[in-house]
């Protein structure tokens, strides 16, 4: 008797302990889940039936100097179905999709729209059936369904260039990165933060089926800034239209006062509007062949060719290496080293002066420059005049190349060869320079200064003096009148009440030897002016056309441009 109430005792010991210890687990579970893990349930809980939503901004204006919209939104007219709670598609609807996709051109049965639609349909959702829909197709739409219930027609808004092509290395371009609005190049790209404004947010209660029952907008959503440039989107349609689509090169039009880029092209472009929605690998790769990307004003270097002749000069005279007042005897050629090196006139120019010399662009007086020239001087006057060195604009840019005897040691770890000065003295050798850069030389030519370039009707104005002797800067401005008048660049003279000072350079490639085997060994073309009409505002043009074998090219550009300016500037006064 006293063994069974023992055992009794024990069994009761272990259901009370079983019992306590599930009892024990179940409050330890009910702490877990109501205690520690109370905030987690509770977000879940509200996400049930809580559905937040960022509300996108108007992405900011992009404007020229005038404030002619370069870079803007369209309003586009979006068609969406909107759920009714039904849990299947009616024949109705099935009638309704198949008019409504004769309309915009879609088929409305395919898999995975389909599902979409059926989805919304169930839990009263809206789905989108298409976007930017034309005139005629609104009209259509409208006529025919109005007032039906699953059909919606709503306003977006979409990124739109107006002048497409237009100055589309300085406005840039949009990607899409989960359908957020990303600027991928050019000022969209450097002012994302600034265009892109601010974004909302709102708060939204539904039920089960996904049907909203309360709407709170918790965060107002802002609209971008507007940038203003210094673009005349006018002067720049003139660029466009003077140089042909089938060249490839860079047109630049400063103002030397202030440093406002009037005009800047980089050949071949782009239409940034293609970039709004998904392009072809086609479109793509032939973009990425042609480097339609690459801003030739800028990011790109080039020899600079006779050009370079004005630095030259500018050294020789301060350097009394020759005198304002020498005449030269152009044989057509000079000896150096057993070596002749000719004129670009192999017949020689005779007797001619030293403002003849630079007009006519007269090979052999700067290769007697180059013999009696020291390579670090020409390096030093090269700089001077802004060579060599970035320009501190906005965008990514090129410094160039301007050689000296250290440099050639640091790079190449060979001495530098006196024969080398001769090639740098007529802008060849290793030298190299960006428009940009050529444009802010020929600018400080008749200012006094060098001046940084401005994209921004904001951005401060920036400038450097130029080092250079009074009489010397007086000196290269009759040399480029007389390039105008009797030399080079003879082509814009006939332009009337039009003051031009300018210089023209055929810059070569490679060896002369190769020019006839293919097209890319040709030599480039540069015409580099300093242009006033009339009382309007002087203004410094640079053009280079890559590959085309000589400058006059480039000159029938500048006077083409010309020609057209003065007949806008007629109009605008």
């Amino acid at each position: 008797m006293h063994l069974a109430s023992t055992i009794i005792a024990i069994k009761l010991k272990k259901v009370l302990y079983g019992a306590v210890l599930v009892f024990v687990i179940i409050i330890a579970r009910l702490f877990y889940l109501q205690i520690y893990r109370a905030e987690y349930f509770f977000v879940r809980s509200q996400k049930n039936y809580t559905r937040y939503e960022q509300v996108e901004s108007l992405r900011g204006n992009i404007i020229d100097a005038q404030s002619r919209l370069l870079a803007t939104n369209r309003p586009i007219a979006c068609l969406f179905w909107k759920g009714t709670g039904n849990r299947a598609m009616t024949a109705e609807h099935h009638l309704l999709l198949q008019k409504v996709g004769n309309i915009v051109q879609k088929d409305f049965a395919a898999d995975d729209i389909y599902n979409k639609i059926v989805v919304g349909e169930r839990k009263k959702q809206k789905v989108l059936l298409a976007s930017d829909l034309t005139f005629i197709q609104l009209s259509q739409l409208l006529e025919q369904f109005s007032l039906h219930p699953n059909l919606v027609i709503d306003t977006q808004f979409k990124r739109f260039y107006p002048y497409k092509k237009s100055a589309s290395h300085i406005i840039g371009y949009l990607g899409n990165v989960r359908m957020i609005p990303d600027g991928k190049q050019g000022l969209e790209k450097i002012f994302n933060m600034d265009l892109s404004g601010k974004q909302g947010a709102t708060q939204s209660v539904v039920n089960s089926v996904g049907q909203s029952l309360s709407y709170i907008e918790l965060e107002k959503a802002f609209s971008g800034g507007t940038i203003q440039t210094t673009i005349d989107i006018e002067i720049q349609s003139l660029c466009e239209k003077a140089f042909s689509e089938y060249y490839t090169g860079s047109f630049i039009v400063l103002d030397p006062s202030d440093g406002s880029v009037v005009s800047l092209l980089s050949r071949p472009n782009f239409d940034p509007n293609i970039f709004l929605e998904p392009i072809s690998m086609i479109t793509w790769q032939s973009l990425q062949e042609h480097n339609s990307f690459l801003n030739r004003a800028l990011d790109a270097s080039y020899p600079s060719g006779s050009i370079f002749k004005l630095i030259t000069i500018s050294a020789a005279l301060e350097h009394a290496i020759i005198s304002a007042h020498d005449i030269w005897d152009c044989k057509g050629y000079t000896v150096f080293g057993k070596r002749k090196y000719w004129c670009g006139r192999k017949a020689g120019h005779g007797e001619i002066s030293m403002i003849q010399a630079v007009a006519e662009s007269c090979n052999t007086l700067f290769f007697e420059i180059g013999k009696n020239i020291d390579i670090d001087i020409l390096a030093d006057y090269a700089h001077a005049f802004g060579l060599g060195e970035k320009t501190n604009t906005l965008f990514p840019e090129k410094s160039g190349l301007v050689p000296s005897r250290q440099w050639k040691l640091d790079f190449k770890r060979e001495r530098w060869w006196p024969g080398e000065t001769l090639s740098v003295a007529i802008g060849q050798s290793f030298l190299l320079v960006t428009p940009m850069q050529i444009a802010r030389m020929i600018g400080s030519i008749f200012t006094g200064y060098l001046v940084s370039p401005r994209f921004l009707t904001n951005e401060p104005i920036v400038t450097v003096p130029l080092m250079i002797k009074p009489e010397t800067i007086d000196f290269l401005k009759k040399s480029m009148k007389m390039v105008v008048r009797h030399g080079t660049g003879k082509v814009v003279r006939t332009i009337q009440d039009m003051k031009i000072y300018a210089k023209t350079s055929t810059a070569q490639t490679s060896d002369l030897k190769k020019r006839a085997l293919d097209p890319k060994y040709l030599e480039h073309g540069w015409f580099v002016c300093y242009f006033q009409y009339k009382e309007h505002k002087p203004l410094v043009m640079v053009i280079l056309v890559e590959r085309v074998g000589a400058a006059h090219v480039a000159a029938t550009i500048a006077k083409n441009f010309l020609i057209d300016y003065k007949k806008y500037m007629d109009c605008s006064t």
